[in-house]
């Protein structure tokens, strides 16, 4: 289902270029839909075919996965340790190391921990496992949809945040009410339509479906998508690429001072 409402532009002819911004959640992917007029819609894709539906209709999308998984390197992707840099203690954690590629072949945690060994020295953590299932979902989408990969790009919640934010990670939990809030404020910024979206997003979905930081998270990362039009900062700033091609980096977007 979709709903859709309006920005601050409402110009005749609707614009031609379309952002969005995904987030896993439990019912699937959470996706949030902007035009250039920053008109905004919102729905969830079931599994990855249907995020490629929505991929392939866009310019560009952001989405809150890991793109590009290491083979053997014991200190994980330097895109990840840049992030952590940047947003401090507070919030550094909130960056899981991504697994290396041979541990998507795991069907359970132990054997993701023996896997991960092998591959890097060390375990994958209990977060990271967690999804590696959509890992393996977005990854397989853009091996066999070469098409996408320009258009279907990593990014993280925190770090688009942080920079959207002067460069100042949030101060609260994002499952926390004064977290949302935060987050809300600086969304309120560049999108005046942020909380009648969220409204209603929360609305539509029960929370065991979609849980309300899921509907920030992608709400930002399409934010990012659409105030960077595809001209956007990463880490690293020179990012390597994977056994695959795809490219080991997290996209955010800085705006001038």
């Amino acid at each position: 289902m979709v709903r859709r409402m309006n920005g601050g532009d409402n110009t005749a002819m609707t614009p031609a270029r379309r952002f969005a911004g995904i987030d896993g959640c439990r019912a699937g992917w959470f996706c949030v839909l902007l035009d250039e007029g920053m008109n905004a819609s919102f729905q969830v894709a079931t599994d990855a075919v249907a995020v490629g539906t929505l991929a392939s209709g866009a310019d560009i999308v952001l989405i809150d996965i890991p793109i590009g998984l290491p083979e053997t390197d014991p200190e994980g992707r330097q895109c990840d340790r840049e992030a952590r840099k940047l947003l401090g203690r507070g919030r550094a954690s909130s960056v899981f190391s991504a697994p290396a590629r041979r541990t998507l072949a795991a069907t359970s945690y132990s054997s993701a921990l023996k896997l991960n060994r092998q591959a890097t020295g060390r375990g994958i953590s209990k977060q990271a496992w967690n999804i590696v299932p959509k890992i393996r979902e977005i990854d397989s989408l853009l091996r066999d949809n070469r098409a996408l990969q320009g258009v279907l790009q990593e990014c993280h919640p925190e770090l688009c945040f942080w920079a959207l934010n002067g460069k100042r990670s949030m101060q609260f939990n994002k499952k926390t009410r004064e977290g949302q809030q935060q987050r809300l404020d600086v969304l309120q910024q560049f999108f005046p339509g942020c909380h009648v979206l969220y409204e209603q997003a929360c609305h539509e979905f029960l929370r065991r479906e979609v849980a309300c930081d899921d509907i920030i998270d992608a709400m930002v990362c399409a934010l990012t998508a659409r105030l960077g039009g595809g001209a956007y900062q990463t880490l690293p700033v020179a990012p390597p690429t994977d056994a695959q091609g795809l490219p080991m980096r997290i996209a955010y977007y800085l705006p001038a001072p």
